[in-house]
């Protein structure tokens, strides 16, 4: 068992593979969010009208520093879903424009792009991103085979949800850039994964969650505008940060128009510091780092165990049978790919099942493994997230489970 196993709140008799879902919150950090929800309750008045505000702003300068974003240019939302109606449902958009995408994308926020193109007369295309990957480079130009004079929004994940895979998101907004494109990346997989700098890599929005791999409580997102940017956003919800004559003001429309809702329970965002403090204790790049090669040999187990190749370049794959020209290339260490396409989290492929939701099920119900099992297009995948209180003796459970379901 993982030394940090003790510091959750999670079961102790399941194996939980599924991080990337929910996330997980340690019990210091879920102790300062009760106790940020008790000093709210103990004199409502005074912590809504006098402490929230300034705890907020100290709140948005410790989550700024950890993202390397401006703490002007960022607000607390209540998750990355509500982000992406915030952005999506802000922009001008006409008949006959087009929003670029992948076919690797998160049902929810599809379905955000589908009302708003139906509700404008805009196309939501999906641009395919062929498996196994190979190269950023190669990453960006298929997404590019989709852009032309139509195209007026580039959207996509920073870490896509059914395949794990992390985008080249740095080059394909500076090419955006050029081409006058205003990119929208979800980075709800990103913020506790992997090292962000936002205003280097210079999104026109980023939304992403806190909840997940930051391990705060949940209900804690965020949303970073570009300064350039920020006149284009419209409030999902009036309230009083809007009008001539604001009840409230914070120093700029993005931030008067997002940052107040009414009232509400904001202690989740109030115990993002927290967070960031327990994986500064914690050592969290070695965590990571030891997590990243936890994943890798789970990908390698399960592709000897199913036959079936992986879809990242740098796991080593030997096929039933033989040598197979993709991949026996990766079969020395030596030669593998600097860039990493998975980071804690990564999906596997299983052979096809009739029924993937009972095979899931059977997962939990007779070996207690909670991980989720996806299906994307033709294909079906085991989507394994390693958090710092995963162990290995908690792949050993996953590969045992599935031997035993597959056999």
């Amino acid at each position: 068992m993982s030394d940090l196993r003790h510091e959750l709140l999670l079961e102790p008799d399941i194996v939980y593979l599924n991080h990337g879902s929910f996330g997980a919150t340690p019990r210091p950090v879920f102790q300062v969010y009760q106790a940020w929800q008790l000093r709210m309750e103990r004199q409502p008045v005074r912590f809504i009208t006098q402490e929230l505000f300034p705890a907020l702003k100290r709140a948005r300068e410790v989550l700024g520093a950890y993202l390397g974003a401006p703490v002007d240019d960022l607000v607390y939302i209540p998750n990355a879903t509500f982000g992406l109606n915030l952005v999506a449902r802000s922009l001008a958009l006409h008949p006959g424009d087009e929003i670029l995408t992948t076919d690797h994308e998160y049902g929810a926020c599809n379905n955000v792009w589908q009302y708003v193109a139906e509700k404008t007369g805009a196309s939501y295309i999906h641009q395919p991103i062929a498996l196994p990957v190979t190269t950023a480079e190669e990453i960006v130009e298929q997404l590019w085979a989709g852009v032309n004079e139509r195209t007026r929004v580039i959207y996509l994940s920073h870490i896509t949800s059914p395949t794990a895979l992390i985008m080249p998101v740095e080059a394909i907004c500076r090419r955006a850039r050029e081409a006058g494109i205003i990119t929208v990346i979800d980075g709800a997989h990103a913020p506790g994964q992997i090292d962000l700098n936002l205003e280097a890599m210079a999104p026109d929005f980023y939304f992403g969650n806190c909840h997940k791999w930051l391990m705060s409580p949940k209900g804690a997102g965020f949303l970073y505008a570009r300064p350039e940017r920020q006149a284009m956003i419209e409030p999902l919800v009036v309230g009083w940060g809007w009008g001539r004559q604001r009840d409230l003001s914070f120093g700029s429309d993005f931030l008067d128009y997002t940052q107040y809702l009414g009232t509400n329970d904001l202690s989740a965002y109030l115990a993002v510091p927290a967070a960031v403090e327990f994986q500064t204790t914690h050592d969290w790049p070695a965590q990571r780092a030891r997590c990243h090669a936890l994943a890798r040999q789970a990908m390698e187990r399960i592709a000897e165990l199913t036959g079936l190749p992986p879809i990242y370049p740098d796991i080593r794959f030997q096929p039933p049978g033989g040598d197979h020209h993709n991949f026996d290339k990766w079969s020395n260490p030596g030669h593998l790919p600097e860039v990493t396409f998975y980071q804690q989290m990564a999906s596997a492929p299983l052979p096809i099942q009739k029924d993937l939701k009972s095979f899931k099920a059977r997962l939990y119900d007779r070996h207690r493994v909670e991980v989720p099992c996806v299906q994307w297009q033709d294909r079906q995948f085991v989507r394994i997230s390693i958090q710092a209180y995963n162990s290995e003796e908690d792949v050993d459970a996953l590969l045992a489970a599935l031997a035993d379901e597959l056999r």
